[in-house]
């Protein structure tokens, strides 16, 4: 069949990653550029000029354990959403949520910046109006003038600068962002000028990057993590490391007594001259047609926001492909001519369909022939209700064609992830690059023990294969025995219980103000293990003059 050819030719760069060569290339030049990042400044990861790269003090002191107890407001802005939500740490590596979402506009996205904020301010006032309290010893409510104010730690999932606990400022939109006035903004001042200004009393006490948040959450509830990484809409690494590696910070008294640190990579910006990159001419589309061009390299490979996009610009290609058309017998609809018309939870839909998942049956016991016949014809379905294509356009070799578009798109994803992780793993002394001879873990550390790795966004969540793919690529990667004793596991909200736990240490390290306050708690009652110095350098991204 023509197509299938058409569709290897087209996509011969994304097959290099089937072979160990292709993942090996993106994993060295991950732990090149991370040794650059934490040795000197200006030489980041990815090639934006947005700010020299630099290295933030501490403010987090402590991976949490599992016994730290208390009731925390959070305001969480990553994405499509915004989320507003009160965090119970029971100390029992449990806690309770109660939470409202409420939608973030293209025109919030792309305006004022102080627009943007004063929704994240009524946000906030209307779910301390509407929802009443669940914590323990906490009464949230909307204050009067004469109570005190309620503090909120801020999940803030774009690259900051960071200077103090409760202090950031914006280096870069990402995700789909483009609000106006914001870069070299702080972005705390911002959201606090907004409560100021509609009066209402609450006090933004914590900035915390979602990725942060999903390491120390899942520190929480598993006892041990090592690595947070986020693979959804964006996707990001933050990892602990031994200060003695960040070379840059050889003057910083903060860091004078040595220990471990929590270092924000922002991967998503990571090789944006795309030299290790499996570059196609549809990523190169993808990317001329963004809104931030050149930038977030990484991201636009495997998180979520973008695969949709991708597809839709392979499936277009053969749709118009002459002198013969190889798809739909050329005939396409007014959502898939439109840019971002192709949601990624579409091509998971089309995986659930093809493996009889979510809500599709397995298919009937019957041939493979009739099987995949019937598993086509659910594609085809889903192709006519999700993209508004006319059925009798839609063949089962153009479903079948589609099909296999897509899971070429997710499981390069799903093994670039997987580079990600085992550069970590490798930096960090926990794996050597494994070249497929006998292997030994002697010299490593935490040899024979368990590497807590904590992920959280919808790819990794939700898409179908995502993980075993990631595994995949990270056994070929470090090898099955060091693949085995990682433990990734989902860092259950992390960007609320993470927000939750910085607010916390916020809290304690502010006992002045501790004693009232809607979620006041006596700082003796607060426990938190000070076992890791906690900082951000951000990013681990190259800035290109």
């Amino acid at each position: 069949m023509a197509a299938p050819r058409k569709i290897s030719s087209s996509l011969s760069t994304t097959s290099s990653l089937s072979t160990i060569s292709g993942l090996f290339k993106i994993t060295q030049t991950f732990l090149s550029e991370i040794s650059d990042g934490l040795s000197s400044y200006g030489r980041p990861m990815a090639m934006m000029h947005v700010s020299p790269l630099y290295v933030f003090p501490t403010f987090v002191k402590g991976v949490p354990d599992g016994s730290e107890t208390g009731t925390f407001l959070a305001l969480d802005l990553g994405g499509t959403n915004l989320r507003v939500c009160e965090v119970t740490l029971l100390g029992d590596k449990t806690f309770s949520l109660r939470q409202q979402k409420y939608k973030v506009s293209e025109t919030l996205k792309t305006g004022e910046v102080t627009t943007l904020f004063d929704y994240l301010a009524d946000s906030v006032d209307a779910f301390l109006t509407d929802t009443p309290s669940q914590g323990p010893d906490s009464h949230v409510s909307h204050a009067d003038g004469d109570s005190p104010y309620v503090p909120l730690a801020l999940t803030f999932s774009f690259p900051v600068e960071q200077s103090a606990l409760d202090s950031g400022v914006l280096l870069t939109w990402t995700k789909g962002f483009s609000a106006k006035n914001a870069i070299g903004k702080d972005v705390v001042k911002l959201l606090q000028d907004a409560f100021d200004r509609k009066h209402i009393h609450v006090k933004c006490v914590a900035l915390v990057n979602d990725t942060v948040g999903a390491l120390l959450s899942r520190a929480y509830t598993s006892g041990g993590c090592i690595l947070g990484a986020i693979f959804g809409t964006g996707t990001n690494g933050a990892y602990v490391e031994q200060v003695s590696k960040i070379t840059k910070l050889s003057q910083n008294s903060t860091v004078a007594a040595g220990g471990e640190m929590i270092v924000n990579t922002e991967w998503g910006g990571f090789n944006n001259s795309r030299s290790a990159l499996p570059t196609t001419p549809y990523d190169n589309k993808l990317d001329r047609e963004s809104i931030n061009p050149r930038f977030q390299a990484f991201e636009k490979f495997i998180s979520g926001m973008y695969l949709g996009e991708i597809a839709r610009n392979v499936i277009l290609s053969l749709i118009d492909a002459a002198p013969k058309p190889l798809l739909f017998g050329g005939r396409s609809s007014a959502l898939l001519n439109k840019q971002w018309g192709l949601d990624t939870a579409v091509l998971s839909e089309i995986e659930e369909a093809w493996e009889g998942l979510g809500r599709f049956s397995p298919p009937a016991q019957g041939s493979p022939e009739a099987q995949k016949g019937e598993k086509l014809r659910r594609i085809q379905g889903v192709l006519a209700h999700r993209l508004e294509l006319s059925p009798p356009d839609i063949s089962l070799a153009d479903a079948d064609i589609v099909r296999q578009v897509c899971n070429l798109i997710a499981s390069r994803a799903a093994r670039m992830s997987g580079t990600a992780v085992a550069a970590i793993l490798v930096h960090t002394e926990r794996a050597r690059l494994w070249d497929h001879g006998e292997q030994s873990s002697a010299g490593l550390k935490d040899e024979g023990k368990r590497i807590g790795v904590g992920v959280d966004g919808s790819l990794v969540e939700f898409y179908p294969n995502f993980q075993t793919k990631l595994r995949a690529s990270l056994r070929a990667l470090v090898g099955p025995e060091v693949e085995s004793r990682v433990d990734i596991g989902m860092a259950k909200d992390g960007s609320g219980v993470g927000a939750a736990l910085c607010a916390l240490v916020a809290q304690r390290q502010n006992q002045a103000n501790h004693t009232n306050g809607a979620y006041g708690h006596d700082p003796e009652d607060i426990k938190v293990t000070l076992t890791t110095e906690v900082a951000y350098i951000s990013s681990l991204s190259q800035w290109e003059a």
